[in-house]
């Protein structure tokens, strides 16, 4: 069991934005029968796993602020209606390019499913030229992640990034902006989705933009975070997925044993040298916070507002601490859910 327990605060919570569901329907304009992820919008439900979906919205507001949750779960619907992701599985989307650079493959130990997010030798016109194709991709993998979790036994998924032969600089145009716009999707419509967020065949500079970065992320986010170094890269992934559920790149027979970490061209690493942090800060690792999940403790001292939907203002990135979905995007680059975007945080 990997669900985090809901505590007696939270179930309060809980009921009160059930209560909300047929209004927040009406206000977001879906049928009465609407279903989120295969789960029955529906107040009068006494499905534990409604419970767990609606305690991740409460989750991502301030504490456990109903009035945020309860415009956060309506603005998804509407989103979800708008942008078509309840039919995005069956939309076909050519993934003979973007296949490779992210994807969601079998589970960790607790049943979790993994994604993986590559950030090396993209090339940046194929993946990115066209914009709201990847963009569509990019959901429609974070869709599949989600259809694998049964609000249950699991909750949230867990996220690889993968720095091999990747570029601090140098993102096109297209690359830039589709990141920010997944960011902002995974984050406000694919709460608490990360479970754990692992860095791999990172870059020495990716530790200095984890620096720059982590004052703005919350103490819960970054417990989610491991940065692996490359000398125990199998055994990093082994501690919490079986070698028979890694891709064969990360079986041991094929990860060398003297990895060298990807070395920054001479070029890279002047640019580096003579940027200001606060450059850096804010063109390489400002879209470099993503957040498919957002994360904030709860308890049972957790204040609960409550107010009707109609004065309710729209939550602003602001509102939120930000981790999933699916997260930091160290290299920047983009590709989810909640550090680079998968699947994930987010996963984001």
């Amino acid at each position: 069991m990997t669900i985090q327990t809901i505590t007696a605060a939270e179930k309060e919570s809980v009921a009160k934005l059930k209560a909300k569901l047929t209004d927040i329907k009406q206000a977001a304009q879906v049928s009465e029968g609407y279903k989120l992820w295969d789960i029955a919008l529906d107040q009068e439900s006494t499905d534990p796993r409604l419970d767990v979906l609606l305690i991740k919205f409460i989750r991502a507001s301030r504490e456990s602020d109903l009035a945020k949750a309860t415009q956060m779960l309506t603005d998804t619907l509407i989103w979800r209606k708008d942008f078509g992701a309840d039919n995005l599985l069956d939309e076909a989307i050519d993934d003979s390019v973007l296949g490779s650079v992210s994807y969601i493959y079998k589970t960790d130990k607790e049943s979790r499913p993994v994604c993986y997010n590559f950030y090396g030798d993209i090339d940046q016109e194929k993946v990115f030229g066209d914009k709201d194709k990847f963009i569509r991709w990019r959901v429609q993998v974070m869709e599949r992640g989600v259809q694998l979790i049964d609000f249950v036994n699991t909750d949230s998924m867990v996220v690889i990034h993968d720095y091999k032969n990747a570029s601090l600089f140098g993102r096109s145009s297209n690359a830039k902006a589709a990141t920010k716009e997944i960011i902002k999707i995974m984050q406000d419509n694919y709460p608490e989705f990360l479970a754990t967020k692992l860095f791999v065949n990172v870059p020495y500079w990716g530790a200095m933009i984890f620096k720059l970065v982590r004052p703005l992320l919350s103490e819960a986010t970054t417990k989610k975070f491991v940065v692996c170094s490359n000398d125990e890269l199998y055994q990093s992934l082994t501690n919490i997925i079986d070698e028979a559920n890694l891709p064969k790149d990360y079986q041991k027979t094929n990860i060398t044993k003297e990895k060298e970490i990807p070395i920054a061209s001479k070029q890279e690493q002047e640019k580096i040298e003579k940027a200001p942090s606060a450059d850096i800060t804010t063109s390489e690792a400002a879209a470099a916070v993503e957040a498919p999940v957002t994360d904030v403790p709860t308890g049972p001292e957790s204040k609960v507002t409550e107010e009707p939907i109609t004065k309710v203002e729209p939550a602003t990135a602001a509102d939120t601490t930000t981790e999933g979905s699916e997260a930091v995007d160290i290299a920047g680059t983009a590709a989810t859910n909640n550090t680079i975007t998968s699947t994930t945080n987010t996963t984001s």
